[in-house]
């Protein structure tokens, strides 16, 4: 079976395990089914922005063109330093995009993926963010009322842990052995009181469960950029990531680039 189409994100459904499916332009492919399956890969070499369409060479932030990674409020410094978000002094690059994503309410939350780490995202878009971040488990820890308060409160607890995932041992499984619910107990302890009010009571730990075959073992970065083609065996999805027996593929990373997919055979 051949594919053919813009590379996009990937897409998934909360279920056990997650359900993953990758996106070529408007149609998407279910990838749950081809675990176990050799799948090739081969760069077209045409690149188009994933939001004007423009052709290009090369990339920014993930699929944008230049002109669109320094106009668009998604791709604004502030989306990656939530609280250095501007909205309020009127410098928004797009207030439409400001009502909508970043004056609603956000959690500030806990996830376990390499190490505990924490992080924000808005509440609507919270199962989402943390599958992408590859968490086999997350607690939220407060709900705020806008971005940039959210985006404060993180700023804050990032003094006191991390604020990023190691993304290696995250698909290896190597994941520290540390009790999510006793480090939130001790996190709530040291916000500060204009926080206290939109703190949750919330008890119950998300987990979720990848679509991974056995021990992950490679995790050497496949570049479509220096290799036009590659063939190798699907053993997982996690994150943006597909796993092969022989490395791991970013697919973010190649949003916008122009692919072929063939799915071989199993090897099962």
């Amino acid at each position: 079976m051949k594919y053919s189409g813009q590379l996009l994100e990937l897409q998934h459904e909360y279920k056990e395990p997650i359900e993953y499916y990758l996106q070529l332009g408007d149609g998407k492919i279910p990838l749950n089914p081809y675990l176990g399956h050799t799948i090739k890969i081969i760069n077209l070499h045409e690149i188009h922005c994933i939001y004007c369409g423009r052709k290009v060479k090369k990339t920014y932030n993930n699929g944008y063109c230049y002109p669109c990674f320094i106009k668009l409020p998604q791709n604004d410094l502030c989306i990656v330093k939530p609280n250095l978000c501007h909205y309020d002094q009127g410098t928004c690059r797009d207030s439409e995009f400001g009502d909508q994503h970043c004056m609603v309410p956000h959690y500030v939350y806990l996830a376990l993926s390499s190490d505990v780490k924490v992080g924000l995202t808005r509440k609507t878009n919270a199962f989402k963010r943390w599958v992408d971040q590859g968490a086999i488990q997350s607690i939220p820890i407060a709900e705020l009322p806008t971005r940039k308060m959210a985006g404060e409160l993180e700023y804050f607890l990032s003094q006191h842990l991390p604020d990023k995932t190691n993304w290696r041992k995250m698909l290896k499984e190597e994941i520290a052995d540390k009790d999510i619910r006793k480090i939130r107990e001790e996190i709530l302890a040291l916000i500060p009181e204009e926080y206290q009010s939109y703190l949750l009571d919330v008890d119950q730990i998300q987990e979720f469960i990848y679509p991974i075959e056995g021990t992950v073992k490679n995790v050497t970065a496949i570049n479509l950029d220096k290799q036009s083609v590659y063939e190798g065996k699907l053993v997982g999805m996690k994150g943006q990531y597909l796993i092969f027996d022989s490395g791991v593929f970013n697919i973010k990373k190649y949003a916008g680039y122009q692919v072929e997919i063939e799915i071989i055979e199993s090897t099962k």
